[in-house]
């Protein structure tokens, strides 16, 4: 389903394919060859998304622009289940199945995140990186670390302020949560006056 979102409409180049049971919505440019599959979720809210050439955005992946724009470069391969917000994903990047790349991060040309990788906000991960199975990718640049090693993440991650960088909320989330989801709540209801252009 194609829609416009605040007056923005997608620029779907020709020669890229959109499955006809994914979404394109609002300020999103696709470049030639680009392949947007079954299920996948391209949203731009209040940034814009550009796709690159020959870019592959598999099944049920999502790609949203919500504080900032979020761009993906050529010749990448997003797997089924992803998720990327706000991020710079440059070319040649291979995320693999239910990785999540959040606000404000940078993956570098030709870098792999691996199966449920992760690269956390404000996060600079340098060309040519990989992110074990699993790992977390924290700090600019970035430094790895394990799903066993809890206390040195948060060490890590405290201070990139991941609700600073989403939400605009410079407090722990366990203690914001009314007003992050009234603040989140206002930005979605513009979704309302979307307006189908294509299926």
């Amino acid at each position: 389903m194609i829609l416009s979102h605040n007056g923005r409409s997608p620029d779907i180049h020709p020669e890229a394919f959109v499955a006809p049971d994914a979404t394109i919505c609002g300020n999103v440019r696709i470049g030639a060859g680009a392949r947007i599959m079954h299920g996948a979720r391209v949203v731009a809210e209040s940034g814009a998304i550009d796709i690159g050439r020959n870019t592959i955005i598999m099944q049920n992946a999502v790609v949203r622009a919500t504080t900032a724009d979020c761009r993906i470069g050529s010749s990448v391969l997003i797997g089924p289940t992803a998720h990327i917000v706000s991020a710079t994903v440059e070319d040649e990047v291979f995320l693999a199945t239910g990785t999540s790349i959040f606000h404000n991060s940078t993956i570098g040309t030709r870098s792999v995140v691996r199966i449920h990788g992760v690269v956390h906000v404000n996060t600079e991960l340098a060309p040519d990186s990989v992110v074990p199975i699993g790992w977390v990718a924290v700090g600019a640049p970035a430094k790895l670390f394990s799903a066993d090693q809890a206390e040195a993440l948060w060490a890590e991650q405290a201070p990139l302020k991941f609700t600073l960088t989403a939400y605009g909320i410079d407090q722990p989330l366990n203690t914001c949560l009314p007003t992050v989801t009234q603040r989140v709540s206002e930005r979605l209801a513009s979704h309302a006056e979307d307006r189908v252009l294509g299926d």
